[in-house]
């Protein structure tokens, strides 16, 4: 843990899980379960990497493990959900080969500390 410009960083505890998703959307019943899933991604603090990719931050494994969790108990009826586990430190060495990150939402582990 360092102290730096008022902020504690311990990206070190940290998890990101990331969903990865295929779904049918062929029938009206398909789209409809492909906007339920994707709403329940973002109704849980899940953020759109692109599309059909969610990220979302996790404070240590255990908290990461039962966001897992909670995306089975909430996986579509069918077509592919796929998830990883990262922590923090691996994410943050993402190498982006063409574009650049876009994030109009604070998205990192640093938090201000109010005295």
């Amino acid at each position: 843990m360092c102290l730096k410009f008022g902020f504690i960083s311990m990206s070190y505890r940290y998890m990101r899980v990331l969903v990865m998703f295929d779904l049918p959307v062929g029938t009206a019943a398909e789209r409809k379960n492909y906007a339920l899933f994707r709403k329940f991604l973002i109704k849980n603090g899940f953020l759109m990497m692109q599309e059909s990719v969610y990220c979302k931050i996790a404070q240590n494994a255990t908290i990461a493990d039962s966001i897992v969790e909670n995306v089975r108990k909430n996986k579509p009826k069918s077509g592919l959900v796929q998830l990883l586990k990262v922590t923090e430190k691996q994410y943050s060495r993402m190498e982006y080969i063409i574009g650049e990150s876009k994030s109009e939402v604070l998205n990192s582990d640093e938090r201000l500390v109010v005295l």
